[in-house]
């Protein structure tokens, strides 16, 4: 049993802390005898003799029952743990490849695709602690928005302030996928992969998606790629005001999942198709699942007594209560 980093060895022993209560509740119904009896013809001339001192008595009570309560904790034996851990990850390093064209601001998902994309490889990252994990960015160009890191807070502070628009238009997959295997070219992690997130078909960059892909598997890289959108048709921008907001309107959704399938298998990884965020969230979970990290943890714990603190507690309370009794709170015996 452990409370706020102290555990007891025997915290079965907690459970005569119920005497406690109703041994006050025993003080409460007994106190009238703690105090002799004096006939008097009228109590007119002491009502105000009700000093400090009558009014304090249950004091004595109290360090009593402080003493037991204290005695208590004692015998359950309190322990300050002191444990060190040493962690031995086998880690994976993964870059994310995350299409940030304006067509990712489609309204098929909720808010809309980019958003969605954003939360899900968040909530990814948060999982994959012993992970070094990157992430770059593209549209008609790419570049690397966080390289490999062990720092997760900042990559969710990169994935958090993405916005489409910020880099040319276009869907450049190929440059996409070989900015990202570049950065993992000198990792010496014994896995590598790549998590390539797009909604259409590659337009722009002069990087062939098929030669970005070959250079993966020669570098031992793993891709996987998934296709976001419905099928169909779906709300997208098609224009812009002069304010900068977005005109929507309803277009066939293109994706070429045949590209996005031939480099999942060219390297040894899976295609995915995401209709909605559950199924993206399914995804990431199944990527999960399977891209474990292998970790071995060693854990030592160091014990600190720390009983004597409440014995001493203990013999204080009872030394103050003798000492109160015999002298501020003396009585005379019937």
């Amino acid at each position: 049993m452990s409370f706020g980093g102290i555990e007891f060895a025997n915290p079965y022993l907690l459970g005569l802390l119920i005497l406690v209560p109703l041994m006050a509740w025993w003080y409460y119904k007994k106190q009238d005898e703690y105090v002799a009896d004096v006939r008097l013809s009228s109590t007119q001339g002491i009502a105000a003799a009700q000093n400090w001192k009558v009014k304090a008595r249950p004091v004595l009570q109290g360090l009593q029952l402080l003493a037991i309560t204290a005695l208590i904790i004692a015998l359950a034996r309190p322990q300050v743990v002191l444990k060190k851990e040493n962690v031995n990850a086998e880690g994976i390093d993964i870059m994310l490849a995350l299409d940030v064209s304006v067509s990712m601001l489609a309204k098929d998902f909720e808010p809309d695709r980019l958003e969605a994309s954003k939360k899900v490889a968040a909530d990814f990252v948060e999982q994959r602690k012993h992970d070094r994990i990157g992430l770059v960015v593209f549209a008609g160009e790419s570049f690397t928005q966080c390289p490999l890191t062990t720092d997760h807070n900042i990559l969710q502070s990169f994935l958090s302030t993405l916005e489409c628009g910020l880099i040319e238009n276009g869907t450049a997959i190929g440059m996409g996928l070989a900015n990202a295997s570049k950065r993992l070219k000198d990792s010496d992690a014994k896995s590598k992969i790549i998590i390539l997130l797009t909604d259409g078909e590659n337009n722009a960059g002069y990087a062939s998606p098929m030669q970005a892909a070959d250079a993966a598997k020669k570098l031992g890289i793993k891709v996987y790629t998934i296709g976001v959108g419905t099928k169909g048709q779906a709300q997208v921008p098609v224009g812009q005001h002069p304010n900068g907001r977005f005109i929507y309107g309803w277009q066939q959704v293109q994706i070429d999942e045949k590209l996005l399938q031939r480099i999942a298998k060219e390297t040894g990884g899976e295609y995915f198709r995401a209709q909605d965020m559950e199924q993206l969230k399914a995804i990431y979970s199944k990527i999960d699942l399977l891209e474990r990290t292998k970790i071995e943890t060693t854990t030592i714990r160091n014990y600190q007594e720390k009983y004597h603190l409440f014995v001493l507690l203990a013999i204080c309370c009872l030394l103050i209560q003798v000492l109160l009794a015999n002298t501020l709170f003396k009585t005379i015996v019937r």
